[in-house]
């Protein structure tokens, strides 16, 4: 149910969006990306390529200069990852998390290149970004403490591009989810007065990432001829 509403909302808020940008945008670009998720938490404390799940993004961009532009985006996919023990208590706990999860997310990229100046044409164009998402979760089973399923996320990172031609170019892009929520992996702090084991560091919040590739088609405004005694 939390799946379906958030999709629903999500594609919702996206194409109001679209639908806004489109008329005021001098350039606007859609596209669509595959990757995977990932995680860091008290399953997994360092990002290890082992827990990488499938996961695609679909977004919308519009350029408000040369090197600064403005992108919502549609991202969602598995997140999954079990114990590596580090100690006996882990080692007794033995846990292990599989999710649903969707994020809308805005987030501003700077570019370093200006790669629309047609005097000097660059293909690859390194970028950085970062701004606000809002991600869901679905299918972590029973909870072990009372918490919201939608929370706040806090999206950064890097990318490149590769402009084929004007109007196509593709990406690679790593992204960073700060989150301040540590029930990704459904363990967080708990009573160690009952040996239950399901506790986690309460203070270490969970983070995932996406890793992914792109195809970007880049829309061009065409001015009208207006008359001039108007």
């Amino acid at each position: 149910m939390i799946r379906y509403t958030l999709t629903r909302l999500s594609f919702g808020f996206i194409i109001f969006l679209l639908s806004w940008e489109w008329a005021h945008a001098q350039r606007s670009e859609v596209g669509f990306g595959i990757g995977t998720f990932n995680y860091t938490g008290d399953l997994v404390h360092h990002y290890n390529f082992k827990y990488s799940r499938p996961a695609a993004t679909v977004f919308y961009r519009s350029n408000l200069s040369n090197v600064v532009s403005f992108r919502t985006s549609l991202t969602g996919g598995q997140l999954s990852a079990s114990e590596k023990p580090l100690d006996a208590f882990a080692k007794q706990r033995d846990a292990s998390f599989d999710i649903f999860l969707m994020e809308v997310s805005t987030v501003l990229e700077y570019h370093f290149l200006d790669w629309r100046d047609s005097k000097r044409f660059v293909r690859l164009n390194p970028y950085l970004f970062g701004g606000v998402g809002l991600f869901g979760i679905s299918g972590n089973g029973e909870k072990t403490e009372e918490y919201s399923n939608v929370q706040v996320s806090i999206p950064f990172g890097l990318g490149v591009k590769y402009v084929y031609n004007p109007k196509w170019y593709f990406g690679l892009e790593l992204g960073v989810r700060k989150t301040f929520f540590d029930h990704l992996d459904n363990i967080s702090g708990g009573d160690i007065r009952y040996k239950n084991y399901q506790y986690g560091n309460p203070n270490d919040n969970d983070t995932f990432y996406y890793l992914g590739i792109s195809l970007t088609r880049t829309f061009y405004e065409i001015p009208c001829p207006r008359s001039p005694y108007k």
